[in-house]
């Protein structure tokens, strides 16, 4: 694994780990994490799938993890800004490898923010685990108790009185920058998530996107639910498209949960899996709106 920096176009650093594999990579892999969540948790997986023959990047988006410098409350950033982040670290793996195709991994909000890219014509195509809209009454039963205090108290308070979103002091989330949280706030209080928060050109950047997206879904989501990974794959209308519902009982397990497909218990059933998926994925294979219950 090599940490490796890259600098944006507006002169953001980011904080990258590169997978490389022992000989010829057959493909690039660029993880999207999710909201929250330090590129060090894609570790174990990263490595696993370099020794499948995949070039893996990984990244933190500016002001958080790796690659926050300085004091969060100090960070001028939003989700449109981690999705040129997003868009930066692909342009990177495609340059690196650009006779291979290159294919994202999303994990909940890394497969949300790829609708948004400008040049989604570097991606081969995109496997979403865990992911769907963050629209509130999309989100599992117990988790959309708990979001009218969330959205509407604990966010707007902490996030003025700190100047950023404490999740980890509050075992929320995590710590985000203040811009983060409160458009992302916009987004899961708005029926169409994205789309119906940012308008008309966030619809036609959904809309110009044309790589195939598969999505995991698991029945046993603490946060997601299937409904809400299909209204995300609809915002994806004109991609070839395709939801899978995945068990525990599927990778012989008690839980997978929104976060468990990436522990190193399923290296031996979900990670070859997905190893799989992601090959098969180059070609456009995902069917069109086709959905697996």
């Amino acid at each position: 694994m090599n940490k490796q920096t890259l600098q944006t176009n507006d002169a953001v650093s980011l904080a990258l780990r590169v997978y490389e594999p022992e000989g010829a990579a057959r493909a690039s892999v660029v993880i999207g994490g999710a909201m929250g969540v330090r590129q060090s948790f894609y570790e174990a997986f990263a490595l696993w799938m370099a020794q499948q023959g995949f070039r893996v990047t990984t990244f933190d988006y500016r002001g958080h993890g790796d690659s926050l410098q300085g004091a969060m409350r100090d960070v001028r950033a939003d989700l449109s800004d981690w999705a040129r982040d997003y868009e930066a670290v692909v342009s990177a793996a495609k340059a690196a490898l650009p006779a291979q195709p290159l294919f994202l991994l999303g994990h909940s909000l890394g497969a949300q923010l790829p609708g948004l890219m400008r040049n989604p014509g570097q991606v081969d195509g995109l496997l979403a685990i865990a992911a769907g809209s963050g629209y509130w009454r999309d989100n599992a039963p117990r988790l959309r108790r708990l979001v009218p205090y969330f959205w509407w108290v604990l966010v707007p308070l902490a996030t003025r009185i700190c100047g950023y979103f404490p999740g980890a002091a509050l075992r929320k989330v995590g710590d985000l920058p203040a811009g983060v949280i409160l458009q992302w706030r916009r987004w899961c209080l708005n029926p169409r998530y994205s789309v119906g928060a940012e308008g008309a050109a966030a619809e036609q950047s959904y809309g110009a996107v044309r790589f195939p997206v598969l999505a995991w879904s698991m029945r046993d989501d603490e946060l997601m639910t299937l409904r809400g990974t299909h209204h995300l794959l609809a915002l994806y209308a004109n991609a070839p498209r395709e939801v899978e519902s995945l068990a525990p009982a599927d990778a012989q397990a008690r839980r997978i949960g929104h976060f468990g497909f990436f522990r190193d218990q399923f290296r031996g059933s979900l990670w070859p899996r997905a190893a799989r998926a992601i090959a098969g994925l180059e070609g456009g294979s995902a069917a069109v709106s086709g959905t697996t219950a």
